[in-house]
């Protein structure tokens, strides 16, 4: 059955006029470059996991057109879930207009994040819908969808090639949210192919217009696996502005559980 379907396409080829190589070879590569995509997001996934957990400090720099620059300072704790997304939180704790802020995330392998936001003026907290995950996360050029795992599962993947990324080799990666609900098309996706750390994605908004970049660095290992990116930029090529995030004082393996990443810790959080 196959032979015969093949032999019928390549004849459709040449009746058409074009190489008869190119009828069958074609899906062929479309397909395995699909299958090379997927196993490289899995295999990064595979390095990172049985971290438990960790907690941080990031400095938030948002700079808009002009340059001129505003500061936020935040702690994170992030939890490790089997078989689901990580539960993540993060706390505002300067300047004093946002302080006690805290953004609460659920991610999930498959479906919508849960996400909740705590603002303090009003003592209640907000659930954000999936409607508005493209939205700016507290003023910064991150939205609410970035913020969540990059679950596998949540994505399809098309291998592009391979190339330079400064002294490292990268492979180029398109990916394409499963959900509907997504504020992108598509990202493209670059990590160097030895440690598979991600070290720029470039996003593409509803219109498949090149919305923003994110760019990351300054790479350090914990527990001799496990690396996590000291400073992350994300530039939106539409308003002219930015924002960098800037990691320190990673702590792995600390005493958190689920308790800590409920809804009612947020009002809790100090």
């Amino acid at each position: 059955m196959i032979r015969a379907r093949s032999t019928r396409s390549i004849a459709l080829a040449c009746w058409l006029g074009l190489p008869a190589i190119l009828a069958i070879p074609a899906a062929a590569d479309a397909q395995s470059a699909e299958e090379r995509g997927r196993r490289i997001a899995e295999e990064a996934r595979e390095r990172d996991r049985g971290f438990g957990n960790f907690t941080a400090s990031q400095t938030m720099v948002l700079r808009n057109k002009q340059g001129r620059e505003s500061r936020r300072q935040l702690r994170i704790k992030v939890l490790e879930v089997a078989d689901d997304g990580n539960k993540s939180l993060f706390v505002f704790d300067e300047p004093r207009g946002v302080k006690g802020t805290a953004l609460l995330i659920h991610s999930h392998r498959e479906g919508p994040d849960d996400q909740w936001l705590y603002l303090p003026a009003l003592k209640r907290v907000k659930r954000i819908s999936s409607s508005n995950r493209s939205g700016s996360f507290m003023g910064s050029e991150f939205s609410y969808e970035d913020l969540g795992a990059p679950e596998v599962e949540k994505y399809k993947y098309r291998y592009l090639k391979d190339e330079a990324c400064g002294e490292l080799e990268c492979s180029v990666v398109e990916t394409v949210p499963v959900e509907k609900g997504s504020g992108y098309t598509r990202q493209i996706v670059w990590r160097d192919k030895d440690e598979l750390r991600v070290w720029k994605i470039a996003y593409f908004d509803r219109k498949n217009a090149h919305l923003k970049t994110l760019a990351l660095g300054k790479y350090q290992r914990y527990l001799d696996r496990y690396w996590r990116a000291s400073e992350m930029t994300m530039e939106n090529h539409l308003t002219g502005k930015s924002t960098i995030m800037r990691w320190s004082d990673f702590a792995f393996r600390a005493r958190l559980s689920d308790r800590d990443f409920s809804q009612s810790s947020l009002k809790r959080v100090r």
